[in-house]
């Protein structure tokens, strides 16, 4: 059972980076109206992982080096 207000991985629409090359290892993520989701290319049965607004705004801060 889901928790409320996050989506299934059915409802995300989910973009590979265009930073990722065909073969190699990478992840997508979907946008949310909460915040985002991301899963493994390779692996997209085993699920995605959830992030709120405030924790996607930290990691991609973190990730430009803000």
């Amino acid at each position: 059972m889901n928790a409320p207000n996050i989506p299934t991985t059915r409802a995300c629409i989910f973009r590979k980076s265009s930073y990722s090359q065909s073969e190699a290892a990478c992840v997508e993520v979907a946008d949310l109206d909460n915040g985002a989701a991301m899963r493994d290319t390779k692996h997209r049965e085993l699920g995605a992982l959830f992030f709120g607004a405030d924790e996607w705004r930290a990691f991609i801060d973190s990730a430009k080096g803000i």
